[in-house]
């Protein structure tokens, strides 16, 4: 069974309520058809009720029983305002400013996930990922003990053989550009929780990647990520987590035997934190064209799910989003 199918019957067990602030635009009103008929999630359009139902109706897309909120009208707009502006008042926003914040898709969207109005958030078929970052981190702000929101890649392989019956998890690829030793230890406590919870790797084997393997080079960029392994550690002492090491080492049980011997991580990683982004986006793409990989992205880190798309997105991939996003909340 792929990763997909087995997520949406876990969605099926405990039905979430899932936010679309992009609600008119065409393939998100066919994705939440699709999520409706099929008892996925609870799907919530935002925007004009009109502009949603002739997108709907110009596309095919049944959408009959989906609930559609339009911020210009909710009797709940004035009360996300008066949330909003007690929490950004101290950065200078006005009453009247928090007004406007909350008449906007994105940010009413946002606090109805803040509010427990609904389980989780998917957008990114128009709007950027910073449209959507930055109220989520303004208002929903990130986990405890979590500084920073990252991302993580489900990378399925051909290849049953390869980390968790096929399943990877890549991170960051797609966030954090540079991140120091203690942000990179961040992305690799909310990766290992990202494989337990999406992908269900019971014990995660989180390796932290470089050009060196256990000391075979010295450079800064090195000592970086020996840093990253001991702040995990304390982070999450439980945690199975190693490093540094090369790709091979932590892949491959023989390379890994013999450049890191009695590692519990080396030759059995089924998480591979990445150094930087460059190092990241390059590797998942690398294995996405020629291992032949299925890749799902994921945002983690947020004290509650919200998940962005690329605007190329097919309906197929919002739908898979939003069933992710799903289990998220479940898992929270």
């Amino acid at each position: 069974m792929s990763l997909v199918e087995n997520a949406k019957i876990k969605a099926k067990n405990s039905i979430k309520t899932i936010v679309f602030p992009e609600g008119d635009e065409k393939r998100t009103v066919q994705a939440a058809a699709i999520l409706q008929k099929e008892g996925l999630v609870k799907p919530v359009l935002l925007g004009n009720k009109e502009n949603i139902e002739k997108a709907a109706h110009d596309n095919g897309a049944d959408i009959s029983g989906i609930m559609i909120i339009d911020p210009e009208l909710s009797p709940d707009t004035k009360k996300y305002a008066e949330e909003i502006y007690e929490l950004r008042k101290a950065k200078g926003v006005t009453e009247e400013q928090a007004l406007s914040l909350a008449r906007d898709v994105m940010y009413y969207g946002i606090m109805m996930v803040k509010d427990g109005d609904a389980d989780g958030l998917v957008s990114g078929a128009v709007h950027t990922t910073g449209d959507m970052l930055r109220p989520a981190l303004q208002l929903i702000k990130t986990k405890p003990g979590i500084k920073v929101v990252s991302s993580s890649f489900l990378m399925e392989m051909p290849n049953k053989e390869l980390g968790h019956d096929g399943l990877l998890v890549y991170s960051d690829c797609v966030v954090m550009p540079n991140p120091t030793a203690e942000e990179l230890a961040c992305i690799a406590v909310s990766a290992a929780d990202t494989a337990k919870t999406l992908c269900g790797i019971e014990e995660p084997k989180v390796a932290l990647l470089s050009f060196s393997t256990k000391g075979s080079a010295k450079h800064e960029l090195v000592t970086k990520v020996q840093e990253a392994v001991k702040l995990a550690h304390e982070m999450a002492p439980g945690l199975c987590l190693d490093g540094e090491m090369q790709f091979d080492a932590a892949l491959i049980p023989a390379i890994g035997e013999s450049k890191a011997p009695g590692s519990p991580v080396a030759g059995h990683a089924n998480v591979f934190v990445f150094p930087d982004l460059q190092a990241g986006n390059i590797g998942y793409k690398i294995t996405e064209r020629l291992g032949g990989a299925k890749a799902v992205a994921v945002l983690q880190g947020l004290a509650k799910p919200c998940n962005d798309l690329s605007r190329g997105c097919s309906v197929d991939d919002i739908v898979t989003t939003a069933v992710l996003t799903a289990l998220q909340a479940q898992g929270a």
